[in-house]
């Protein structure tokens, strides 16, 4: 699986919104700064954002983004999916889709397990919970993992 630029972005600014929350809106350009994100690439995630319904947004000096729900209610996997789409794909297709014959029909059940592992790890993981700076403890076990750190 590999994590998008995009889908980077977007989880670094809605935690930046997330950690923000109750001080009013918080302008794209402070986002883009605070979190060192090029501003019209970022301009591009926020509008994506917005009409999955994640952040809400107001124009106007006063104007900016903020969270458009609670943070304990938007996880890793909403933030990922408004932006890029299916969590995992094979091609761009979605793993249920795909059929396989022959010597490859094992494969089918392998990508169906591995997007159900990674969306039990991102569908787990809230805004709330990176804002506070405390993942939930499945996820923080398998990060404790030395050999989790390694590249092979």
């Amino acid at each position: 699986m590999r994590i998008s630029a995009r889908a980077d972005y977007a989880v670094r600014a809605v935690l930046e919104l997330a950690v923000r929350q109750g001080n009013g809106p918080v302008k794209a350009e402070e986002i883009a700064s605070v979190q060192g994100i090029p501003h019209k690439f970022l301009e591009g995630i926020l509008g994506d954002l917005r009409r999955a319904g994640i952040v809400a947004s107001r124009r106007g000096g006063g104007g900016g983004y903020r969270l458009a729900r609670p943070a304990a209610e938007i996880t890793v996997a909403d933030v990922i999916r408004a932006v890029d789409g299916p969590i995992v794909s094979v091609r761009g297709e979605r793993p249920s889709s795909l059929t396989y014959t022959g010597t490859a029909e094992p494969l089918l059940p392998l990508w169906i397990a591995l997007r159900a592992n990674v969306r039990k790890i991102l569908e787990g993981v809230t805004l709330a919970d990176l804002a506070a700076a405390r993942l939930p403890p499945p996820v923080s076990h398998l990060a404790a993992d030395p050999a989790a750190w390694e590249n092979p």
